[in-house]
């Protein structure tokens, strides 16, 4: 898993994923604006006025050898609809997580989501040798959990109050995988979808 904390320019035919720079702040901004996408309980999405601040994070976390952030560009308008990473990158045994992903609500529903982790676990499985690749999502986030499970991921499991929230609530954090027997299937599962539309 070599370069597992370096990311790479990756390009389908609906989006973009570009390694994430402080360029991309501008954009993220207005991302997380759309639908007020940051006031979401369940999830970890910087407000406007944060946003330059989780770039210099995630960015720090790369430099650390602990996380590969991507910025998400739509090629139809061109214009930066979110972020994505590899996270808890575990190279002794060959896993990584997908994660810390949001995207505008104006990108979801359009393939992109679905193409840019076709894009990922490609690099993740026949690039990086990864034996599996984990997702996880908030109890409480069924849409995230709907999608996870449209990839062709399979729960593991709960990791019951997992995580001391914002609010002071636990997070309940829904564990799904795919690992490498598996790919082949999601591979095809999701080249279908994008080719439906």
């Amino acid at each position: 898993m070599n370069g597992s904390s370096t990311p790479v320019p990756l390009t389908g035919r609906r989006v973009a994923l570009e390694p994430l720079t402080a360029e991309h702040v501008e954009g993220l901004r207005a991302v997380v604006a759309d639908g007020d996408l940051h006031r979401t309980w369940y999830t970890h999405v910087p407000a406007p006025d944060e946003v330059a601040a989780e770039v210099e994070r995630r960015l720090a976390l790369q430099a650390a050898g602990r996380m590969a952030p991507w910025a998400v560009r739509r090629l139809d308008t061109g214009a930066v609809c979110g972020t994505t990473t590899y996270m808890n990158l575990d190279p002794d045994n060959r896993r990584l997580e997908i994660g810390s992903t949001f995207l505008a609500p104006s990108a979801q529903g359009t393939g992109v989501n679905a193409e840019a982790k076709l894009l990922l676990l490609t690099r993740a499985f026949e690039d990086l040798g990864c034996i599996a690749v984990e997702l996880r999502t908030h109890w409480h986030n069924h849409q995230s959990r709907a999608a996870i499970a449209r990839l062709g991921a399979k729960q593991d499991g709960v990791l019951r109050n997992h995580q001391l929230w914002r609010d002071g609530s636990y997070r309940d954090t829904v564990v799904f995988s795919i690992v490498e027997s598996e790919w082949p299937a999601v591979r095809s599962g999701l080249r279908a979808r994008l080719e439906r539309g």
